[in-house]
């Protein structure tokens, strides 16, 4: 506790100062505690929680604003190419920041400052670009949570807590968002992006500092990296491609999941009601993830919810049976939550300084950013609602190639 409270306010602990009682104040989340994950969880949330509300976005901007699908795409795709730009950059650099809260903190104003550009311009012209950069700001921003999170010591748990934040707040926005637009206007849902920084704006000074391993600490892991290096590499990329297509092939359809419900002539409030609940209930697919991640090897368990993804996704081709409709939306609601926190864990195992793990947050979002683009095109063009959910079906087999992976890294320590 101590120690904390004197990394973050550069004095002695026991100083006697008003600074003294603030610092034990926001050392209270104990590095390796339950608060600690939730925090740690917020964080790499703030940069990324459009992504949890992109059905809201998009429909907004179709219905609002009279935007094309193809154009909503686009637009999503800037905010999450952006987030890929700033995952991938800030995962090069990460080793070398070590006051990664400072760096945190000005991201977050930074993506404020966007969200309310957005607003006060209103101009759909300037959508793309004040969308881009608020990705990358939103992508470094998780990327220096996810390198915390690898370092923190309990990553596992901890990325099963972002899956469970990102569902309770996506279940809230999906649930309210969607009348408040149609109430207040197409903006309405970066009113709710601006909210969620501020609430992990005021959590930030609660985290601990999770400083970068020392140079001994380094030098153990380059000589154990150097031992598995042909057993790593591969596992490594296969792990990094498994993200990748399990984000494209979810995120291709969730994007436009009213759209694909009204296709099927189911009505816009039908569909608003079910994704709230599908949302809440998938909080249990992150909480099954914490603890089947803690208890078991990751092999059989992430096997088993690939599979039951797959079917999930199979299932929207009947979304006109409104029953089939609520079963897929549950179905890979759980099974997002819960396969997302595996990969990510297993990217982090590949170093201790976390940039594997920060590397795992960039080809997450390229999947995030890549599936609503080529999902907006296809529909654009003249394609079919069923034949996208077989195309993410094809993308999501692939995933099935980080099974070897997971068995490879059940067996050695990396």
């Amino acid at each position: 506790m101590n120690d904390n409270a004197e990394s973050l306010t550069g004095q002695p602990a026991g100083a006697e100062n008003s600074l003294g009682n603030i610092s034990s104040i926001f050392a209270a989340a104990a590095p390796q505690g339950w608060m600690a994950s939730l925090l740690l969880a917020f964080l790499s949330s703030a940069g990324l929680y459009y992504v949890n509300i992109f059905p809201v976005i998009v429909d907004s901007l179709m219905a609002g604003a009279g935007l094309s699908a193809a154009q909503a795409g686009e637009i999503t795709f800037a905010n999450t190419i952006g987030a890929v730009i700033g995952a991938f950059t800030i995962s090069l650099f990460v080793k070398k920041i070590p006051r990664w809260k400072l760096a945190a903190f000005a991201l977050l104003l930074c993506s404020i400052g966007m969200d309310v550009l957005t607003i006060m311009l209103a101009n759909l012209e300037l959508l793309i670009p004040l969308r881009l950069v608020h990705g990358v700001l939103g992508g470094a921003l998780v990327g220096l949570g996810f390198a915390a999170i690898a370092r923190s010591g309990i990553a596992g748990r901890t990325y099963s807590m972002v899956l469970l934040v990102q569902y309770t707040g996506g279940a809230l926005g999906l649930g309210f968002l969607p009348d408040l637009v149609t109430r207040f206007g197409t903006y309405v849902p970066f009113y709710a992006l601006i909210t969620f920084s501020v609430i992990t704006l005021a959590m930030l000074p609660f985290l601990a500092d999770y400083p970068l391993p020392s140079k001994q600490k380094e030098k153990q892991g380059g000589e154990k990296e150097t031992l598995n290096a042909k057993v790593a590499m591969g596992p490594m990329l296969i792990t990094l491609l498994a993200l990748f297509c399990f984000q494209f092939a979810n995120m291709a359809l969730f994007a436009f999941i009213f759209d694909l419900g009204k296709s099927f002539a189911l009505p816009l409030s039908f569909i608003s009601q079910t994704l709230f609940w599908a949302n809440l209930i998938a909080i249990g697919g992150a909480a099954l993830a914490a603890y089947t991640g803690q208890r078991f090897a990751l092999t059989i368990p992430l096997g088993i919810a690939l599979l039951v993804t797959l079917v999930g996704l199979a299932m929207f081709m009947f979304s006109d049976l409104k029953p089939m409709f609520i079963i897929a939306n549950v179905v890979t609601g759980i099974t997002w939550a819960f396969c997302v926190p595996y990969l990510l864990t297993m990217a982090s195992k590949f170093d201790a300084a976390g940039q594997m793990g920060a590397f795992g947050g960039f080809a997450s979002k390229m999947g995030l950013a890549c599936g609503p683009l080529l999902a907006g095109y296809f529909i654009s063009g003249g394609g079919s609602y069923t034949q996208l959910i077989a195309i993410a079906c094809g993308m999501l087999a692939v995933c099935l190639l980080a099974l070897p992976s997971a068995a490879r890294l059940d067996k050695h320590t990396i």
